[in-house]
């Protein structure tokens, strides 16, 4: 009979963590980004996305 250990498939808890961080982080500059630069090409491009999130950008 051949016994085998078997690894766990998860992450560790600061992998994890990180990924949340980075993730957040990502999100929170996307919504800045589509809602507060005044940019005409960004504000071309991110009108739908603005008054979608409620921003207000006239």
């Amino acid at each position: 009979m051949i016994t085998a250990l078997r690894q766990k498939a998860l992450p560790d808890i600061s992998s994890r963590r990180m990924t949340v961080f980075v993730c957040g982080i990502l999100g929170l500059a996307l919504i800045t980004v589509a809602g507060n630069v005044q940019a005409s090409a960004l504000h071309a491009a991110a009108h739908d996305v603005r008054h979608a999130n409620g921003f207000v950008c006239h």
